[in-house]
């Protein structure tokens, strides 16, 4: 009897001990997948290239992607930047223009890091990101610019972008036009750690 009294003795300490170990692991891993910072991949594609370049950020973060969408949808006629009457055109010189924005982003405020994708135009944001950027509190959130541009670069957008985005802290952005996706994944992942 005793020999069978030390056996579920011995059983219980392990099973005890088994337990012991597993749930400070999962107390680890939650507390761990907490602290992770909740990212939104956001951006405004006109022609898809940016639309692009926000895919490989998703990818590369794995995080929830968002377009922005414009209310009254900009055709190829709006686009046609070789003539001056042409709405991008007429938008990217008036800087008081704010294009209507189609849907919300829900439950903003649960995201800490906001990627927030663009096509550069004359040298700038287009104006719907100042729309976008006026319509939330960002107050404490991270925005992280990166852009497509045909060699303009990200940097004539920076000043506005910070300007319209309240409160929030604005990271030095990144034109990923053209870049690799392991190039993308390897800025991306140093944004969100």
């Amino acid at each position: 009897m005793k020999k069978k009294g030390l056996f579920w003795v011995n059983v219980l300490m392990v099973l005890v001990l088994i337990a012991g170990l597993a749930i400070p692991t999962a107390d680890v891993a939650a507390a761990s997948k907490s602290k992770q910072k909740k990212v939104l991949v956001v951006y405004f594609s006109a022609t898809g290239t940016t639309k692009g370049a926000a895919e490989k950020v998703k990818k590369a973060t794995g995080r929830k992607l968002y377009r922005i969408k414009a209310a009254q949808p900009y055709t190829s006629a709006d686009l046609d930047y070789d003539n001056d009457d042409c709405r991008a055109n007429t938008e990217q010189h008036d800087g008081t223009v704010r294009p209507e924005i189609k849907g919300k982003v829900k439950n903003i405020e649960k995201y800490d890091v906001i990627f927030l994708g663009y096509p550069i135009w004359w040298g700038k944001e287009p104006m719907i990101i100042r729309t976008f950027l006026e319509s939330y509190n960002l107050k404490g959130k991270e925005i992280v610019p990166f852009c497509t541009s045909g060699g303009s670069g990200i940097s004539g957008s920076m000043k506005e972008v910070k300007a319209s985005a309240k409160g929030a802290k604005v990271v030095k952005g990144k034109d990923l036009t053209d870049l690799s996706y392991k190039s993308v994944a390897k800025w991306a992942k140093k944004k969100v750690k």
